[in-house]
């Protein structure tokens, strides 16, 4: 029996990378891994063009613009990746019969609850990047059928540039850092989400927005803390308000995802930040 194909878009970021590392261990698919040289989703004749001359069953869109603050003055480029180029693969995708799952975040929303968002709650995004990928979910849902679209939050790797390896070289470098304390999310460690995205790949039908980031909620200064303990680097902690530090891009000060949707339906346990921030640290620390 032949294996399905399946298109993973924006590869050479953390999670593209990272689902081709967890791909070795679901080889009862075949993937094809393309970055902007290889396909241009900005460009619909483009997507037509490379579906035409690959049999692909499955897209994982993992292509996004996610410099934040640069979106703020960057809105065209934001907007065509984040939207447009959504749309093209959408339509494109349906014209062929290709299921898609279209990688979201939590700044669809404003960040001003108190409880965890659900995918019932009313995106109501404060940035460009937010209105940007909001956009694309809806560019997304109006064009296939076929489709989940799938939010996340903080994530982090051992690949390309994010938090935790930011924090590790500031913990190298520095006996004290500073770090906000009244932003609260969930870490998630991209390697788990790519696991989740390969492993619902044969149940996609129908419209679905799910949640995935790891279990538990923190602060960005628990989350430093445990990346110094982890790394065991000798560098304090301070904990300060996002007031002092401000930035092109406001960030939500609550940003938890519901995930009792996800947990249910695809009948799963989603690991603690904490369990897999360790082995995430562990990684980059051997190298």
């Amino acid at each position: 029996m032949e294996k399905e194909i399946v298109l993973v878009t924006g590869a050479n970021g953390q999670l593209g990378q990272c689902i081709r590392k967890v791909s070795l261990q679901h080889q009862e698919y075949d993937y094809l891994f393309t970055d902007v040289e290889e396909l241009n989703i900005t460009s619909s004749e483009a997507i037509k063009t490379f579906l035409q001359q690959n049999k692909v069953n499955a897209i994982i869109n993992a292509a996004a613009y996610t410099a934040v603050d640069k979106a703020e003055t960057d809105i065209e480029t934001s907007d065509l990746i984040n939207n447009v180029a959504a749309g093209y693969l959408a339509v494109e995708a349906a014209r062929y019969g290709i299921k898609l799952i279209h990688i979201s975040t939590d700044y669809v929303f404003n960040g001003n609850k108190n409880t965890p968002y659900s995918t019932d709650d009313k995106p109501i995004p404060e940035t460009v990047y937010g209105k940007t990928k909001l956009k694309g979910e809806q560019a997304v849902l109006k064009h296939i059928q076929n489709v989940v679209i799938l939010r996340t939050s903080w994530l982090y790797s051992e690949y390309g540039g994010n938090f935790v390896k930011t924090m590790l070289n500031l913990g190298r470098q520095n006996k004290e850092i500073n770090v906000v304390f009244d932003q609260t999310g969930s870490p998630t460690y991209a390697m788990d989400l790519a696991e989740f995205a390969v492993r619902i790949l044969d149940r996609i039908s129908g419209q679905r927005i799910v949640h995935y980031s790891n279990e538990g909620v923190c602060s960005w200064y628990d989350f430093a803390r445990k990346i110094m303990l982890y790394a065991d680097l000798d560098c304090r902690v301070k904990p300060v308000l996002s007031s002092e530090y401000p930035k092109p891009a406001p960030r939500p000060h609550y940003s938890v995802l519901d995930k009792s949707y996800t947990k249910a339906f695809y009948d799963i346990d989603i690991p603690h930040w904490e369990d897999s921030l360790m082995k995430c640290v562990n990684n980059l620390i051997k190298g």
